[in-house]
């Protein structure tokens, strides 16, 4: 199947394959009956922090006794019925995702949370959803075959679900009208381009710039993350200060719809671990092992920094690079903050898909050779990801720390263009139990 794709992409643009799925999408929405016009919708765009931002505003929502799905990179919910994404996207294609957001319906959801990725947009997924409130992030290089190479055409992918947003009628949920909100992160630079859409309600989050919702006073450790909120207090129980940004979404949100201080922290206690998100993996070693899905450079260094605020003992990190049109040049930068803040570091596979695994570990290998890593001494390149993971672990010694990153909870990896059950959370798990 991907030789088939591989070569349809050879003959037919890649952007009248694209249009096919503008179609595809309404068919399957009337389908299942537009069923989102019924609920309250909130897409979370961005290139970084939408699978930790989602969970937390889904946390939020469900405090306020009301039914909230969810559909994300790591998981997906009804209510408090909760599964790993299975489909290997962000954003599953139109016939799974509006079946989804059907048994949403009927299971009686006021309210659902979903990531929207550049990539899907591209494809058109977005397509017969009517979103209430959009929340922008930030914007990265990510994936950036399906763009193009440009940055200026990610935006403009970027933001077709903004544009659909503004043309959608207004809902009538519980007997009030829903306005269209779009809350944006003005600590990202392209923050004012995706607030200049004419909606009902603009508002702003952030750690550094001013804004509506700015957290301050953040301070981060081994029990989560503690900050001040337009003078409320509020903690998060997901490790790393990245995610006090992350939690200031999820504040503005609940402040939005109407919810107080207290819901609100309520919501965010609930959530004490994010599927492959800083999740810690325990099985009783003398050593702290978390898996996270950092596979970009901003969300590399955050972890980096936040490990290092952390860290009792040495660093260990694993770490590699997706192939599949990702962005190549991302590669090295991966490397270089592993090896410039580890101790230890080990490349292996993530997602090569159809590219040549060795050339993408020698490519991240490089950054680290940059930031002083030597072969063999404390740098690692072991193409098989579980003799990568079991390398990284054997490294580890009382009060060390070792960082897994690049899959988070996915349920697959595809090498050769052939897709194969993983988790690096029951890998390392059996790892070790091994030790």
């Amino acid at each position: 199947m991907s030789k088939l794709k591989a070569t349809v992409r050879k003959v037919i643009p890649q952007r009248s394959i694209d249009a096919l799925h503008y179609p595809e999408a309404l068919l399957y929405a009337r389908k299942y009956q537009f069923p989102t016009q019924s609920m309250i919708v909130i897409g979370v765009v961005g290139s970084k922090g939408k699978t930790t931002t989602s969970n937390m505003i889904w946390a939020v929502l469900s405090a306020t006794g009301a039914k909230v799905g969810q559909i994300g990179t790591a998981n997906i919910r009804i209510g408090e019925k909760e599964e790993l994404n299975k489909y290997h996207m962000t954003m599953p294609g139109p016939s799974a995702l509006q079946k989804i957001l059907a048994q949403m319906q009927e299971a009686g959801c006021k309210y659902v949370v979903m990531e929207v990725p550049s990539e899907a947009q591209t494809q058109w997924r977005h397509v017969g959803i009517n979103f209430d409130m959009l929340i922008f992030t930030n914007v990265e290089r990510e994936i950036m075959a399906s763009h193009r190479n440009s940055m200026e055409v990610l935006h403009q992918h970027n933001k077709r679900v903004f544009k659909s947003t503004v043309k959608a009628k207004r809902k009538i949920v519980d007997g009030k009208k829903i306005p269209k909100v779009i809350i944006a992160n003005t600590d990202s630079k392209d923050s004012s381009a995706y607030l200049n859409f004419n909606v009902d309600v603009k508002k702003t989050y952030s750690t550094i710039e001013s804004s509506n919702y700015q957290a301050k006073k953040i301070v981060s450790n081994a029990k989560g993350v503690d900050f001040e909120l337009n003078l409320d207090k509020y903690h998060v129980n997901i490790l790393g200060e990245i995610n006090a940004e992350n939690a200031a979404a999820a504040v503005a949100v609940g402040k939005e719809l109407g919810l107080d201080r207290k819901t609100i922290q309520q919501g965010l206690d609930s959530l004490k671990t994010i599927p492959g998100r800083m999740e810690p993996i325990d099985v009783g070693q003398t050593f702290k092992v978390l898996v996270d899905y950092a596979h970009s450079p901003a969300s590399m260094e955050a972890l980096m920094k936040s490990a290092k605020a952390m860290a009792k003992g040495k660093i260990i990190t694993l770490l590699g690079a997706e192939g599949g049109g990702r962005d190549i040049e991302k590669r090295p930068i991966l490397g270089k903050f592993a090896g410039k803040y580890s101790d230890y570091v080990v490349v292996t596979n993530v997602d090569p898909y159809e590219d040549n695994p060795t050339t993408i570990i020698d490519d991240v290998a490089e950054g680290a050779h940059s930031a002083g890593k030597t072969d063999e001494k404390d740098l690692f390149c072991i193409e098989d990801r579980r003799a990568g993971i079991r390398k990284a672990l054997k490294l580890a010694s009382k009060n060390d720390l070792v960082l897994i990153t690049g899959k988070g909870a996915e349920q697959s990896i595809v090498i050769h263009g052939k897709s194969s059950p993983w988790d690096d959370r029951k890998v390392v798990r059996e790892e070790l139990q091994k030790l």
